[in-house]
């Protein structure tokens, strides 16, 4: 593939346009059914699922380019791109990698530990002892009151948004006691954590 057009405003004229949002998102399902819900009239944001084989969080970031394509970019006019992925099985060498390649490139990363579905928690409890895995955060969504039936491939957007507040409060709030007590936060150590919370804010900015 071609590698991403990165253009400067000054390079020739165009007709004026919407800022474009690239999510590059290792799920097929939870993630990309959740980040629709956020399009609107005043940017546009491109959703795209990574191969398989690219799915550790090193090989995710490095393959963004490629896995856009010829797809234009201009960071100058607003366009951002965005890696969403989840600890997994990644290692801490691999995490790092993937900090310091969005760095170099300007990535912004949106990181769950142990996974997204953290995120969805966080809209009814504010979670702070380590959990397992995925299945375990999808167990305690599922209690009463929360999302009882859930399901990966379900819309739950709308049950979500009245509480996305206390969400994003509980996500920046655990950041931050991370950083004081200075724990890195894209590392397996950081259980529970997600910065989700960050994209999200940055979304609903540009409505």
């Amino acid at each position: 593939m071609g590698r991403i057009k990165e253009i400067s405003r000054k390079s020739a004229y165009r007709r004026k346009r919407n800022p474009v949002v690239y999510l590059i998102c290792e799920g097929t399902e939870t993630e990309i059914r959740y980040f629709k819900r956020f399009r609107s009239r005043g940017f546009h944001i491109d959703i795209i699922p990574i191969p398989s084989q690219y799915k550790a969080a090193d090989r995710l970031v490095q393959k963004v380019r490629s896995t856009i394509g010829t797809n234009p970019y201009y960071p100058d006019e607003g366009d951002m791109i965005w890696c969403v992925f989840d600890r997994d099985e990644n290692s801490d060498g691999s995490l790092q990698k993937a900090k310091q390649t969005a760095m170099r490139e300007g990535y912004r990363l949106a990181y769950s530990n142990p996974s997204f579905e953290l995120w969805f928690l966080l809209h009814f409890v504010n979670q702070k002892a380590e959990i397992a895995d995925c299945q375990s955060v999808i167990r305690m969504l599922k209690q009463t009151g929360r999302l009882e039936r859930y399901e990966k491939s379900q819309d739950v957007y709308d049950q979500l948004k009245p509480l996305q507040e206390s969400a994003i409060r509980y996500a920046k709030e655990r950041v931050r006691t991370l950083k004081e007590e200075k724990l890195e936060i894209i590392c397996r150590q950081s259980n529970p954590v997600t910065t989700v919370a960050d994209l999200v804010e940055y979304l609903n900015s540009r409505r």
